[in-house]
């Protein structure tokens, strides 16, 4: 094989090394790493456990008596950890109407680690 057909197979080779994973990622068939995925079920065990952290945790760092109704959606990703955010909906107190909330948080389960990174009312 000639010099110059090398380089350019070796050229070629090398965009498509590193165009599959991000042609693949576009087409659905893996996600970018560190991407936001939405949550196919917002009403698992472990994403309802982790909006009432987030519900409680809020009460305690405001002084607020939110009380936990549902996760009306949400998101992943996958660092070193997984951030959830997720969007809540909460009312202050039992007789009042619910108001929707977003909340972030910082999840290590092998840990049993949980921090709440934000917590503000909804607009949206």
């Amino acid at each position: 094989m000639a010099p110059k057909s090398r380089s350019i197979l070796f050229t070629f080779l090398s965009v498509l090394v590193l165009a599959l994973p991000i042609l693949g990622a576009a087409v659905g068939r893996s996600p970018l790493v560190g991407g936001w995925r939405p949550i196919a079920d917002p009403n698992a065990p472990e994403v309802v456990k982790i909006a009432k952290f987030a519900v409680d945790q809020h009460n305690k760092e405001a002084k607020t008596s939110l009380v936990f109704e549902k996760v009306v959606k949400g998101e992943q990703q996958v660092v070193a950890g997984v951030n959830y955010r997720l969007v809540i909906s909460a009312a202050e107190g039992r007789a009042a109407a619910p108001k929707t909330y977003k909340a972030v948080v910082y999840s290590r389960s092998w840990e049993k680690y949980q921090k709440l990174i934000s917590f503000e009312v909804f607009v949206g």
